[in-house]
């Protein structure tokens, strides 16, 4: 009844409107008749209204000279497309309009369009932003505002800037709401975000309808809500979603340009449940002409609404509607009046009927005019190309505060994020932007940027798929008939529940049993996890595999994550997302050991390397000579003589045989470091000789996975492992491949003679060893793979916090304790173990040849420093040459006599000697 009454207020004040607007264009110009349908009852209806109403008196002021003069029929859909319908056709049979500005709805637009074509009367709409109204079947619909799609590029950024990798779309159920949805899914696609649910809510939808919406909402994980729906509904969602503890810390929600450009005339209250929500609005620059428009602009409206807040400012909404009228205006100056053409009327009753109506003989002619109207206006260039308003706008980020809301930054194409406005073409992208920004004041009045996903408190446990494994020190499973709940063990399962503990989150979850029935194998196991987000299936392909799910009679269910012994495989990753391996990677083989007994007759060489055998060799002569020439220039007896090499050699190997000959220090000093060297290089060269001799004597029967397929022996591999595709990629016969179970079965087939070598993964091979390790050893790896690891559905926000909580694991000693408890770790170094020490190179007696090296140099110079000391010392003071050369005369002479007497002392001893034997002689 209110509604009603309101209603006819409004008629009246447009008939007036329509009386005043036609008694000023008596006598003065021709009137130039134009239809405004809006809703007049909505914030951009009002606005819109009071835009074009000033943008008449505006022009025509301006331009008092022009023949022609707009007359504005202004009527008002109440929201309702058949009212709009019917507005529209009341104006083109009543008042033969030769142009209609809006629809304001998207919705309107397609049927009113229609009415357009008939009558070749153009439509101009610049509330209507929805992508589909361009069509080739509306030639005379013109879109005098970006559409919805200009926008899902700053969105989309804004998602990236700050980390987030899911959002739920929220938009009515309406041809405005489904438009965007294709252009922002693609948008989000590129930067790898991904969309699980959209909530659709009916253009009827009462506050029970949208408080069904939001609890569906809140059970989901997902915490990022982008909002596209009418002024109206965003309202009534937002005070509905703050009843709800929606707006509180964790949550975070954007709202499209449609609400966001008219953020001022919402109500105070609406405002205020909004407090934490990023809007994403058109940017027009401020200058002191916008600023007097502003200022009527006001003035007119708070005439016209009364009842309004004075806060209300002037939107982008209505700068486009006010250049709209303009560049009418501008195109019915050069058109003209139009002279419409009755159409032959049919025998009808309905005087309505569309066959009825008047063609507008300067329709086309108008629409080309609009179309190549180009000018700068308030709301930027005006330019209507293509029937739509094509420029590469600025969009400004705005954050809800309080009753207002504050500048965030700005999106542009070319920077795109950035806190002020820039114009130099540098673009962050990435969360790189996200610190170019203002900070937010997210819902809960919370600074912390939210997480974009969190476990409900309500609604479902996580479902936590576990599969049994025939080796269950990695992960066993069996029903619990009392508690009614799956019961679980092994390093699997441990490592699992230490990462729950160490998430920055409370985590509740429950094991549910994967059905090992028929053999199934792990893929299957990790398709279940796929089947989570079924939507992203065919429907094919889903109905397919659940038939096949009945066909093995076997209850088909869907988990969140899947922990067991899953190995990271290249045709898992395309259904699933995997944490970081927890686990060694790499395939390997377990083969038998036999005793090899050493026959190479130059096995004494191989403890030292051939760098250590030539500077060792090369050491042992440089010292030598140095010891030598130190002895010889110290007059040791034993080395003077004439010099030749084979003397030297001679002298060399005497010196180290028998070193009390040494008369000097020096030398001696020279020797007993290299003894020292010596000594630690026999010492060395003993132990590892003696470890050759004892580890290598156990090598592998096979070295090599090629040659047992060559030889077309029998390989073992894990049942239900990709270890047999593996095989039969490499060459391996089929017929030549045979699976086991368990640890137990392979060992029984090894020791038989049943297979020559199993292939595993390396986890497995390592316990494999633990529990048999005599007579066995692993080669290899023999192939790369990526280790065990946990599933979960592509892009779940859970998998990066999961990895992370693994790599402290296994970044620290838990991991170590963990494996000690189901994996003995000491008991594989044994007997198997084929790594033998290596032969002793130059490097690792660097320091003690580098020492003695230095001693052995130094060791010469310093027998010249003490020579010279003690000439000096013999020789004190200066003196004359002659003294010098008397001095050295005197040397020599004392040499000369001793030398004589040592000679003298000789000849008389061999004197002796032969007259000893003359006597022996004579006397037998």
């Amino acid at each position: 009844m209110k509604r009603a009454r309101g209603g006819a207020i409004v008629l009246f004040l447009l008939l007036a409107v329509d009386f005043g607007i036609a008694q000023n264009t008596i006598g003065k110009a021709d009137g130039f008749h134009v239809g405004v349908i809006l809703d007049l009852g909505s914030p951009v209806g009002k606005v819109a209204r009071t835009s074009v109403l000033l943008a008449v008196q505006d022009f025509y002021a301006a331009h008092r000279n022009y023949s022609t003069k707009l007359v504005l029929h202004v009527r008002d859909s109440m929201g309702s497309d058949i009212k709009a319908a019917s507005a529209a056709i009341e104006l083109l049979e009543n008042y033969k309009v030769q142009a209609i500005i809006g629809p304001q709805k998207s919705s309107e637009v397609v049927f009113i369009s229609k009415l357009g074509n008939i009558t070749q009367v153009p439509i101009v709409s610049f509330t209507a932003t929805s992508p589909s109204l361009t069509c080739d079947s509306m030639p005379y619909f013109v879109q005098a505002t970006p559409d919805d799609s200009a926008q899902v590029n700053s969105i989309a950024s804004l998602v990236q800037a700050y980390g987030w990798r899911e959002v739920v779309a929220v938009y009515d159920d309406t041809d405005y709401g489904r438009g965007i949805v294709p252009y922002l899914a693609d948008a989000l696609q590129k930067i790898d975000v991904r969309v699980p649910y959209r909530s659709v809510i009916p253009s009827s939808a009462t506050s029970e309808t949208i408080i069904k919406k939001l609890t569906e909402l809140m059970a989901m994980q997902t915490r990022v809500f982008i909002v596209h729906m009418s002024s109206t509904m965003t309202s009534l969602l937002f005070m509905k979603a703050k009843e709800l503890g929606m707006m509180n810390q964790g949550f975070a929600w954007i709202t499209t340009s449609g609400v966001a450009n008219i953020m001022d005339t919402l109500n105070p209250r609406v405002i205020e449940a909004m407090n934490g929500v990023l809007g994403v609005r058109y940017h027009v620059s401020r200058s002191q002409e916008l600023d007097n428009l502003s200022k009527r602009w006001n003035k007119m409206y708070l005439q016209d609404n009364p009842d309004e807040s004075p806060s209300n400012k002037l939107s982008i909404v209505g700068l486009w509607g006010y250049d709209t009228i303009w560049a009418l205006a501008r195109a019915a100056e050069k058109v003209g009046v139009s002279n419409t053409t009755n159409k032959p009327l049919l025998s009808i009753k309905n005087s309505t009927c569309l066959e009825s109506m008047t063609i507008s003989t300067k329709g086309h002619e108008l629409l080309k005019t609009i179309v190549q109207n180009k000018f700068k206006g308030f709301g930027g260039e005006f330019d209507l190309t293509y029937r739509q308003q094509h420029k590469a706008y600025v969009f400004q980020i705005i954050n809800v505060v309080g009753r207002g809301w504050r500048e965030i930054g700005f999106w542009t194409v070319k920077s795109g994020l950035s806190r002020q406005l820039k114009q130099d073409g540098f673009k962050k992208t990435g969360q790189q932007s996200m610190h170019d920004l203002n900070p937010v004041i997210w819902p809960g009045e919370s600074t912390k940027i939210p997480m974009g996903w969190e476990i409900p408190a309500v609604g479902k446990k996580l479902r936590v798929g576990v599969r049994s494994s025939k080796i269950p020190e990695f992960i066993k499973t069996y029903k619990d008939a009392v508690k009614n709940a799956t019961t679980v063990s092994g390093l699997t399962v441990d490592i699992f529940e230490e990462a729950v503990k160490r998430l920055p989150f409370p985590l509740s979850y429950e094991y549910l049993e994967f059905d090992t029935t028929d053999t199934r194998s792990y893929n299957d196991f990790v398709y279940h996890v796929y089947l989570q987000c079924f939507v992203l299936l065919s429907r094919h392909n889903y109905f397919k595999y659940r038939q096949k799910e009945a066909n093995h009679k076997l209850s088909l269910q869907e988990y969140d994550i899947a922990v067991a012994d899953i190995t990271i495989r290249y045709n898992r990753s395309l259904y699933v997302d995997f944490t970081v391996p927890y686990t060694e990677s790499g395939v390997g083989m377990i083969v038998p050991v036999k005793e090899n007994v050493m026959k190479d007759v130059w096995l004494f060489l191989k403890p030292l390397s051939t760098e250590m055998w030539i500077g060792s060799i090369i050491l042992f002569m440089y010292t030598g000579v140095v010891v030598w020439l130190l002895e010889y220039l110290n007059g040791n007896e034993h080395v003077h003589g004439p010099f030749s090499l084979k003397q030297l050699a001679t002298t060399i190997f005497s010196i180290f045989e028998e070193s009390e000959k040494l008369e000097c220090f020096l030398p001696r000093i020279v020797l007993r470091v290299w003894m020292v060297v010596l000594l630690v290089l026999a010492a060395s060269y003993t132990a590892s000789f003696a470890s050759m001799l004892t580890v290598h004597k156990l090598s592998p029967t096979v070295n090599d996975v090629q040659e047992l397929q060559k030889n077309g022996e029998y390989v073992g591999f894990h049942q239900g492992s990709y270890i047999e595709g593996l095989l039969v990629e490499i060459g391996f016969d089929t017929s030549k491949l045979k699976s086991y179970a368990t640890l137990e079965d392979f060992y029984s087939a090894l020791s038989n003679g049943s297979i020559v070598a199993v292939v595993l993964d390396i986890p497995y091979i390592k316990l494999f060893l633990a529990k048999y390790n005599k007579g066995y050893a692993m080669v290899g790896p023999i192939y790369k793979s990526a280790g065990f690891a946990f599933a979960l559905p592509k892009n779940s926000p859970l998998c990066v916090e999961m990895s992370r909580a693994i790599l402290n694991i296994t970044g620290g000693d838990t991991i170590i304790q963990l494996e000690k408890k189901w994996i003995d770790q000491n008991s594989h170094e044994n007997d198997g173990t084929l790594d033998g020490s290596g032969a002793i190179t130059f490097e690792s007696f660097g320091g003690l040849f580098l020492l003695t090296g230095v001693v052995t140099t130094c060791s010469p110079f310093v027998a010249m420093l003490m020579n010279r000391y003690k000439e000096d010392q013999q020789d004190p003071g200066n003196k004359g040459d002659d003294q010098n050369e008397f001095g050295h005369e005197q040397v020599k002479k004392r040499r000369h006599v001793k030398n004589k007497e040592m000679k003298t002392e000789n000849e008389l001893r061999e004197i002796n000697n032969t007259v000893s034997a003359s006597q022996f002689e004579q006397k037998w």
